[in-house]
């Protein structure tokens, strides 16, 4: 696996923190907590800009709409077809 290294520098009292919560997890050294850090966080942050949660009936009320919509107008199609030329892709 290739590794890469990340330097910095933090305050005394922070380091001292951290070196001692990775002694309450287990983790063998503070670079192993950092990382583990870093990983859930960065999933955590991509997970809640990647995707969309709907609260009460949010969804139910959307679905009606769609279900009552009629033929897209001219504008609606002009927005379809720029994002279509500007490389968006609908498909997942």
């Amino acid at each position: 696996m290739t590794t890469a290294r990340l330097d910095f520098r933090i305050d005394d009292a922070i380091k001292l923190k951290a070196e001692k919560a990775a002694s309450l997890l287990g983790l063998k050294s503070l670079t192993e907590y950092v990382v583990k850090l870093m990983d859930e966080n960065a999933s955590k942050v991509i997970a809640e800009h990647e995707s969309i949660t709907l609260k009460d009936d949010i969804f139910t009320q959307f679905m009606a709409a769609c279900d009552q919509a009629k033929e897209p107008n001219d504008a609606l199609k002009a927005a379809l077809k720029l994002s279509r030329d500007q490389g968006f892709n609908n498909a997942r």
